[in-house]
C-alpha cells in the first residue's frame, strides 16, 4: 500500500488480512485514503469550475495543511469573480457607448436625434420613463421622450434654475434623486396603473463648456454608480451630436433661404420676360431698356453663383476649424494628464529625499562629520533644484505662452557659480571627467538678473554636457565677449557678459543643431538612443534666456564636442523692471506706478524710547513715501520696509506704536506677517491697520486688525487711518461686553478676562446686548453660547441682520461643549460679515480676548501669561499628540515619521485608505491625520469622505498631501472633507506650522 501511495494510486487496497492491533492500522489507512481521495476529487471539481468562471464552494472537509489549499482556491474564486465583474461593467459601458455612437450617426434633425437618444438610454439603463430637453434661449424645451404620458397642466418648458431640470442646468452637475416628491409631474404608467418613480437621474449635456441639453430619466429600479458613470462618459458624445445637428440645421436653413432667393429671382426674371413680350411692340427705345434689363438679370445670376460658391467655401472652412478645435482640445487634455502623472511620479520619491537629506544636514545627533554634512546639503540642494525643474516643466504651457515671471534682484555671481560647482564637481569626478570653472577678472561680483532662472539654465547646460561627455573635460567660463553674433541685435558689446559651457563629448550634427531647441526634440530621437531625457531643457532654457534680455547659442561639431553660450546684459537698468505676461490692471493710481521712485530713508537710526512710531510695510515706494510724510505731519516717527520679512524684523526689533500693512508683499505676504506678529507676546499688542488693493478685510480683522482700507485711496481716507490710530493709542481703558445669564459662568468669564485697563459690562439677554451695541462703543464682545437656555446664537442673528458698523465688532463665542450643526452653520454664515472667533477652553478665551483688546502680555497677571504661553508654545502643541500618517510609499512614511517623532509625536502609519479607517477605529486618541491622495485600493479622497461620515470624526483635522500639482487638486481635497492641503515634496516647516494651526484650533 505504501508503494501504491508513492505512485499516486489512491485506490490501492490491502492484499493481506490484518489481525490484532494491525486492524487499527488498516482502518486508519482506509480512512486516510478515503479522505484524501475525497479532497483530491473536490480540488479537481473546484479547479474545473474556476476554469469555466463559475462560483465554487469547497465540499470536502479540509484538515491540516489542506486548509491552505482550500483558502487559496477560495481566494482565487473571489479574485476571478471580481475581475469578471469589472470586465462585465467595462463591457457594459463600452457597449452602451458603441450603441449610442450608432444611434447618433447619420443625418438627423434635432427631434429625431432626441427621440433616438432617449429611447436608447431608457432601454439600455432599464429606465421606465425618459425626457430629452433641448436648451435654447435660456429655456429648456421638451423635444423627445420615452414612455412619457402627457397630463393636463404639466409644463414642457423650464427656465434655468426652475425645477429639478432647471436646477441641474444651472449647476451643470448630474443630479440623482432617491426621494421623489409626491407632486412630481413624472408618473410611470402601464395597463395596471400609475405610480411615482423611486429614482430620478437628471444629466446635463455639456459641449465645450456650454449647456446643450438636459436628459431626465425615471425608474422604479435603484440607480447604480455604473448607470451614472455611463451617463457621465457619454455626455460629450451626445454634446457633439447635438452640436452637429444644430450646425446641420443652420446649414439647411441657409440653403433654404438661398433657394427662396433663387426662386424669387427666377420669378422676377419670368415677370421681366413677360413684360419684354408685351413691350416688343413698342418703340426701339423700349427694346433698348429690355436689353439693359437682360444684362442686369445676368449680373444677378453671376452674383448668385458667387454667393453659392462662397457659402460652400465657408462651410468647408468651418468644418476645418471645428476639427482643429477638437484636435487642440484633445492634445491639451493629453498634455494635462501627462504633466499631472509625471508630477506624481517625480514628487513622490523626491519627498522623502528632501526630508531625509534635511534631517541629515541638521545633524542633531552629531554623528556626522563635516564632509558627510556637506554631502547631505548637496543632496538636499540638488533635490530642491530638481523640484524647481519639475515645477518649470509643469509650467511648460506658461513658458510657451511667455507668461513666466522674472524676479529681478541683485545676485552674487561667485556665490551662485560656487553652488553650481559644488553640485556638479562630484558628478564629474564619478565619470572621470575634468570640470573647470573660470571667471574673468573683469566680471562684476553683483549681477542684476533673476538668479533662479540663471541657475536653471546653467544647470541644464552642465547636466547635458556631463551626460554626453564620457572622457575629456567640461568647462564653465564667464567672461566678456569679443564679438556678438549679428542676429542678437538687442545686446551691445561692452555691456554684455557670456556664460559658456564647453565639453569634449559627442557633439551635435549640423542638421540637428536647430531642432534641439524645439520642445521634446533631441539630436538622437530614435527608440534606440543611448541617452535619455524629455527634450524640454534646451527649449525652456532658450526662452528663459530671451526673457532675461539675452540669447542662448550653440557651436558644435559631431564627435568633437559642443559649446553653449548664454549672452546676458551686464546691467538691467535699461530693461523693464518686470517682464511678465500678466495683464492685470494697476490697482493704484498712475502716479504710484513710477519705477523711478526710491524709498527714502526712515527714522530707525534716531529713535528715542519716548517717540511715537509707525512702521509702514509697503512695496510701492511712492505710496510708502507718502505715508512717511503723513506720519511726520501727524507727530510720528516712521520706519519703512519694502517686503514682509524685513517689516517683521523691524517690528520685532523696534516695537513700533502702530503698523500700516499691505497684503501683497514680496518674500512674505501681509496676512502671514500679521499672524507672526500676533503669535509673539512682544508684538501681538501692536495695532495694525491694513491698506491693500485686495479685499481680505474679514481675514485681517479676525487676526486682530483695527481697520482695513482698499486702494486706491485719497488723502481724506489716509487722514482717517491716522485718526483711528491716534484714537486707539490714546485710549487707555478698553470696554468689554459679556452676554451671560448664568452667575457661575459670569464669574468664570470675569475671573479670566478682568484687568485694570478693562471696563466690563454684563447683559443677560441678547435683546439688551444688541441695544447696548447700538448705543455705545465696545472693543469686543464675549458671548456665552449657553445663554438663554442655549440660545446665545440669537445675538449673532440680530447683529448679522442689523448690518451696521456698531454690530461688526469682534465677537468671541465661548462654549464649554461641542457646538451643534446649526450653531456651526450660523457661525460660518455670520463670519462673512462679523469677525467671529470661538473659544472652547479658558486658555483660548484669554488668548482671543487679549488679541482683540491688544493687551500687552507683559502687563497681564502671571496666570494669564502662563495661559498665553500654553496656547502659543510650539513644542507643547505637538508634544505627545498622536498623528496618523497614510501613504503607500514606504520612503515617505519613514521620512514623515522621523520628522514627527523628533517633535515628540506618536506616529501611527497606514498604507492605504482602508487600513487608515481600521487604525482610526483601534486608536481613538489620534488627534490629526496626514492623508496621501494617490493610493491603491482606496484613495485619499474616498478615505477622507468615509472618515467624515462618522460624527465623532467631524472635527478631526485632516491635512491632504499629494504629489499632483494641478490647479484643481486643492479644491478636490477640500470638497472631500480635508481641512488643508500641501503638495509634495512636503516642506517640513510648512507642515509643522500647519499642524500647529489645526491642533491649536
Amino acid at each position: 500500500m505504501s508503494q501504491g501511495l508513492v505512485a499516486g494510486d489512491l485506490r490501492v487496497t490491502p492484499n493481506t488480512e490484518y489481525n490484532g492491533d494491525f486492524v487499527q492500522i488498516k482502518d486508519s489507512l482506509d480512512t486516510t485514503l478515503s479522505n484524501l481521495k475525497f479532497v483530491v476529487e473536490d480540488i479537481v471539481q473546484i479547479s474545473q469550475k474556476l476554469a469555466k468562471g463559475q462560483t465554487v464552494t469547497a465540499q470536502a472537509e479540509y484538515q491540516g495543511d489542506f486548509i491552505q489549499i482550500k483558502t487559496a482556491l477560495e481566494t482565487a474564486a473571489i479574485k476571478l469573480e471580481e475581475a469578471t465583474s469589472k470586465n462585465t461593467t467595462q463591457d457594459w459601458l463600452k457597449t452602451g457607448q458603441t450603441q449610442l455612437g450608432d444611434v447618433v450617426s447619420g443625418e438627423q434633425n434635432m427631434t429625431q436625434l432626441a427621440k433616438n437618444v432617449i429611447a436608447l438610454l431608457a432601454n439600455y439603463l432599464q429606465m421606465s420613463v425618459g425626457m430629452f430637453y433641448i436648451y435654447e434661449q435660456d429655456k429648456l424645451k421638451l423635444i423627445g421622450s420615452y414612455a412619457y404620458t402627457n397630463r393636463k397642466g404639466i409644463k414642457h418648458e423650464f427656465k434655468t434654475g426652475e425645477g429639478l431640470v432647471g436646477q441641474t442646468a444651472l449647476e451643470q452637475k448630474q443630479l440623482h434623486i432617491t426621494k421623489v416628491p409626491k407632486d412630481y409631474y413624472v408618473h410611470i404608467n402601464s395597463g395596471l396603473g400609475t405610480a411615482l418613480p423611486n429614482n430620478l437621474l437628471i444629466q446635463p449635456i455639456i459641449y465645450e463648456g456650454k449647456l446643450k441639453a438636459v436628459i431626465e430619466l425615471a425608474a422604479f429600479k435603484t440607480v447604480t454608480e455604473t448607470d451614472k458613470l455611463l451617463l457621465t462618459q457619454i455626455m460629450s458624445v451626445i454634446g457633439v451630436a447635438i452640436n452637429t445637428a444644430e450646425s446641420r440645421s443652420q446649414t439647411q436653413e441657409l440653403l433654404q433661404r438661398s433657394r427662396q432667393q433663387t426662386e424669387e429671382l427666377q420669378t422676377q426674371q419670368e415677370e421681366l420676360q413677360k413684360a419684354n413680350g408685351e413691350l416688343q411692340s413698342q418703340s426701339e427705345e423700349l427694346q433698348s431698356q429690355q436689353e439693359e434689363l437682360r444684362q442686369s438679370n445676368e449680373t444677378l445670376e453671376e452674383r448668385t453663383n458667387d454667393l453659392e460658391q462662397q457659402k460652400i467655401e465657408m462651410e468647408k472652412a468651418q468644418t476645418a476649424i471645428t476639427l482643429k478645435a477638437k484636435e487642440l482640445e484633445l492634445a491639451s487634455k493629453y498634455k494635462s494628464e501627462f504633466l499631472a502623472n509625471m508630477s506624481h511620479e517625480l514628487r513622490t520619491p523626491l519627498n522623502s529625499l528632501l526630508i531625509l537629506s534635511q534631517l541629515l544636514a541638521e545633524n542633531k545627533t552629531g554623528n556626522l562629520d563635516e564632509k558627510q554634512i556637506e554631502y547631505a546639503e548637496t543632496i538636499n540642494s540638488a533635490g530642491n533644484d530638481l523640484l524647481t525643474l519639475i515645477n518649470d516643466i509643469l509650467d511648460l504651457s506658461k513658458v510657451e505662452a511667455g507668461k513666466v515671471e522674472v524676479q529681478w534682484e541683485d545676485i552674487s555671481l561667485p556665490n551662485l557659480l560656487a553652488s553650481i560647482e559644488q553640485k556638479f564637481a562630484p558628478i564629474a569626478n564619478d565619470k572621470n571627467v575634468e570640470f573647470n570653472l573660470t571667471i574673468a577678472s573683469d566680471i562684476p561680483d553683483i549681477l542684476v538678473t533673476d538668479g533662479q532662472r540663471i541657475k536653471q539654465i546653467i544647470n541644464n547646460l552642465l547636466s547635458n554636457a556631463l551626460k554626453f561627455t564620457s572622457e575629456g573635460e567640461v568647462k564653465l567660463i564667464v567672461q566678456h565677449p569679443t564679438e556678438i553674433p549679428h542676429y542678437i541685435d538687442k545686446l551691445e558689446l561692452g555691456k554684455t557678459i557670456i556664460i559658456s559651457v564647453s565639453d569634449t563629448g559627442i557633439g551635435i550634427p549640423k542638421d540637428k543643431q536647430q531642432n534641439i531647441f524645439e520642445a521634446f526634440q533631441q539630436a538622437d530621437g530614435s527608440t534606440s538612443r543611448s541617452y535619455g531625457g524629455t527634450g524640454l531643457g534646451l527649449s525652456i532654457s532658450r526662452q528663459l534666456a530671451r526673457l532675461l534680455g539675452g540669447e542662448l547659442t550653440l557651436v558644435s561639431e559631431s564627435e568633437k564636442g559642443s559649446t553653449f553660450t548664454l549672452y546676458l546684459p551686464e546691467k538691467q537698468s535699461s530693461l523693464p523692471i518686470s517682464q511678465t505676461a500678466t495683464s492685470e490692471p494697476p490697482l493704484l493710481m498712475e502716479e504710484y506706478q513710477s519705477p523711478k521712485e526710491v524709498l527714502r530713508s526712515d527714522d530707525r537710526d534716531n529713535l528715542l524710547s519716548t517717540d511715537k512710531t509707525i512702521l509702514v510695510i509697503e512695496d510701492d515706494c511712492k505710496f510708502s513715501n507718502i505715508l512717511r510724510d503723513l506720519s511726520k505731519n501727524k507727530g510720528f516717527k516712521c520706519l519703512s520696509a519694502e517686503d514682509g520679512l524685513t517689516g517683521l524684523k523691524l517690528a520685532e526689533k523696534h516695537k513700533p506704536s502702530a503698523i500700516i500693512l499691505d497684503i501683497s508683499l514680496p518674500k512674505m505676504d501681509g496676512l502671514t506677517v500679521m499672524r507672526k506678529l500676533k503669535d509673539k507676546p512682544s508684538t501681538r499688542h501692536i495695532p495694525v491697520h491694513f491698506v491693500s488693493a485686495s479685499d481680505q478685510s474679514m481675514d485681517a480683522k479676525k487676526l486682530g486688525a483695527i481697520g482695513y482700507l482698499i486702494k486706491p485711496i485719497n488723502i481724506e481716507k489716509l487722514d482717517e487711518v491716522f485718526q483711528k490710530i491716534e484714537t486707539f493709542l490714546a485710549k487707555t481703558m478698553k470696554k468689554l461686553l459679556v452676554l451671560a445669564d448664568n452667575e457661575a459662568n459670569q464669574q468664570k468669564i470675569m475671573s479670566l478676562v478682568a484687568n485694570d485697563d478693562l471696563q466690563i459690562e454684563i447683559s443677560l439677554t441678547s435683546e439688551t446686548a444688541c441695544q447696548k451695541l447700538l448705543e455705545m462703543t465696545y472693543d469686543c464682545v464675549i458671548l456665552d453660547i449657553n445663554v438663554e437656555q442655549n440660545t446665545g446664537s440669537e445675538l449673532l442673528k440680530k447683529m448679522y441682520q442689523k448690518k451696521v458698523p456698531a454690530c461688526k465688532i469682534p465677537i468671541v463665542v465661548y462654549a464649554d461643549r461641542d457646538l451643534t450643526d446649526e450653531e456651526e452653520a450660523l457661525l460660518l454664515q455670520c463670519s462673512e460679515e462679523i469677525p467671529i472667533k470661538s473659544a472652547d477652553s479658558p486658555e483660548h478665551l484669554v488668548d482671543e480676548i487679549s488679541l482683540f483688546l491688544h493687551q500687552i502680555a507683559a502687563n497681564l497677571p502671571d496666570n494669564k501669561r502662563e495661559m498665553l504661553h500654553m496656547v502659543h508654545d510650539k513644542v507643547t502643541i505637538l508634544k505627545n499628540k498622536n498623528v496618523l500618517v497614510v501613504d503607500d510609499d514606504v520612503r515617505n512614511v519613514y521620512a514623515l515619521a522621523t520628522i514627527l517623532e523628533n517633535h515628540d509625536m506618536e506616529v501611527v502609519c497606514a498604507v492605504n485608505g482602508k487600513e487608515s479607517l481600521k487604525l482610526l477605529k483601534s486608536n481613538p486618541d489620534i488627534t490629526i491625520v496626514l492623508m496621501d491622495i494617490m493610493m491603491p485600493e482606496m484613495d485619499g479622497y474616498e478615505a477622507i469622505k468615509e472618515i467624515r461620515k462618522q460624527p465623532k470624526y467631524r472635527n478631526l483635522p485632516i491635512i491632504a498631501l499629494t504629489a499632483k500639482a494641478m490647479k484643481d487638486d486643492k479644491n478636490k481635497c477640500i470638497e472631500a472633507g480635508a481641512n488643508d492641503y500641501l503638495t509634495k515634496p512636503v516642506d517640513t516647516d510648512k507642515l509643522l506650522s500647519l499642524m500647529r494651526v489645526w491642533l491649536y484650533r
